[in-house]
């Protein structure tokens, strides 16, 4: 007798136990087969925008997940950050749909050839795509030789050009459109983009979208996927804490801040040895500062200008310059501030409302510093020997050969001066040599 026999018309409990196994342990793959992984991007394509897009799309890929929706809505971002993510996209195991969304976004620069790239590309009503031509953000034309700095430009053109019509080759969408977006930076609206054979879908919401993905065939590798996205179950993955932190350090204006604050850390540190906090804030601050650095444009001509106006600063402590270097370094920090991020993408600049009170605050601190030194070097000693000269003190003891003592800051001293003084005198401290006042007469005057 088997175990999956039926007595009298029910199963035995046996069976029931095993059914209710098997059923247990298909459910997780059942529902994954329609989970679809959603992930937003609302910012410039960084390194660390980059790392959050492509561990995702791994994590959707290992879990077997039914596609990935990356909702954008960028202004571009930086070359090796957008290969990363393109690279991802293309070579990932399951479908990936690029929608631009909401109403009134963008995918321009960056954003618009990882959404040629995507598996499905859907845009929203409103939104716009292109203006993928290449910016200098290098050290090109640095050398000053306008015959090198344009076939550098030329060479980076023709490099993004190639890039960009082969990935419209791969998806099969329009190889000229992809070409002028970067050689003319044409940028082109939703509805228009769908016409050009640009993206596949023009939907208003997320709703709309899965009702057009519904019943889409995606072929990947030699694979088909029909994608069955009606009733499927959307799993947002909204930018953890380390990644938020990350995209923030990566701005431009958090990043001039940072740099501002390390400095001034920094030289009250030196200045005052034994502080620590300003130190140990000084230097997280220029660590964290040289890490956006490196995925930002920055011109270390720009650089080179902070440094030098923080040195006049300094230096109007020590040099009397009458408020000269003073000047020189609110110049230098502005001009400096300006130049520090070499790119014509505002994005990637930063704003003049950050530099400007910035500046203004850390060039006023500065001269509140100088003004407080030198108040301190006009004032009248009260300690040592410099504060007891012009001191009044009384003749308590004197003597025919112009010696005696005084009582002056509450002490008795040794004194000398004129003959003629007598007891209970009021006398005045003109000099100090050793432990002995020379005193003259008190000026009635």
């Amino acid at each position: 007798m088997g175990r999956y026999k039926k007595s009298n018309g029910t199963l035995r409990p046996s069976s029931f136990a095993l059914m209710l196994l098997a059923v247990l342990l298909l459910v997780p793959f059942l529902a994954r087969a329609s989970d679809i992984v959603v992930i937003e991007v609302k910012d410039a394509i960084t390194p660390p925008i980059a790392s959050y897009i492509t561990e995702n799309i791994d994590n959707a890929v290992n879990k077997d997940y039914q596609a990935v929706i990356l909702r954008i809505d960028t202004p571009g971002g930086l070359d090796t950050a957008m290969r990363a993510i393109i690279q991802r996209e293309m070579n990932a195991k399951i479908p990936v749909v690029v929608y631009v969304s909401p109403q009134g976004a963008r995918a321009a620069s960056a954003g618009a050839l990882i959404t040629l790239a995507a598996d499905v590309a859907a845009m929203a009503p409103g939104t716009n795509i292109g203006a993928a031509h290449p910016v200098s953000i290098g050290k090109v034309g640095d050398s000053g030789k306008e015959g090198e700095s344009d076939t550098m430009v030329e060479k980076v053109t023709n490099d993004a050009v190639a890039y960009a019509r082969s990935i419209a080759r791969q998806r099969d969408r329009n190889e000229e459109w992809a070409e002028d977006a970067v050689r003319k930076s044409i940028s082109t609206p939703a509805h228009e983009a769908l016409e050009k054979g640009v993206i596949d879908i023009v939907a208003s919401n997320m709703d709309e979208l899965l009702e057009k993905l519904d019943g889409m065939v995606v072929t990947k590798d030699d694979k088909t996927f029909e994608l069955k996205t009606k009733d499927a179950n959307l799993i947002e993955k909204p930018m953890g804490f380390r990644y938020r932190l990350l995209s923030t350090i990566s701005n431009p204006n958090v990043a001039y801040i940072l740099m501002l604050i390390g400095l001034a850390g920094l030289y009250f540190e030196l200045s005052s040895p034994g502080a620590i906090l300003p130190g140990v804030v000084g230097g997280i601050s220029l660590i964290l500062a040289f890490f956006a650095f490196q995925t930002l444009p920055v011109n270390y001509a720009g650089v080179a200008l902070i440094i030098l106006a923080t040195i006049m600063f300094i230096a109007e402590i020590k040099v009397p310059s009458f408020g000269l270097l003073t000047v020189g370094g609110v110049i230098s920090m502005i001009l400096g501030s300006i130049l520090l991020f070499r790119t014509p993408e505002m994005y990637a600049q930063v704003s003049m409302g950050i530099i400007l009170p910035v500046t203004l605050c850390f060039s006023a601190f500065f001269v509140l510093c100088v003004s407080l030194v030198v108040k301190a070097h006009r004032r009248t000693p009260v300690t040592g020997a410099q504060g007891m000269i012009g001191e009044k003190a009384l003749v308590y003891t004197w003597n025919t050969d112009g010696t005696g003592k005084v009582f002056c800051h509450g002490e008795y001293w040794n004194a000398r001066g004129p003959a003629q003084l007598k007891n209970g005198d009021w006398v005045e401290v003109a000099e100090m040599s050793g432990m002995e006042l020379k005193i003259k007469p008190l000026d009635k005057g």
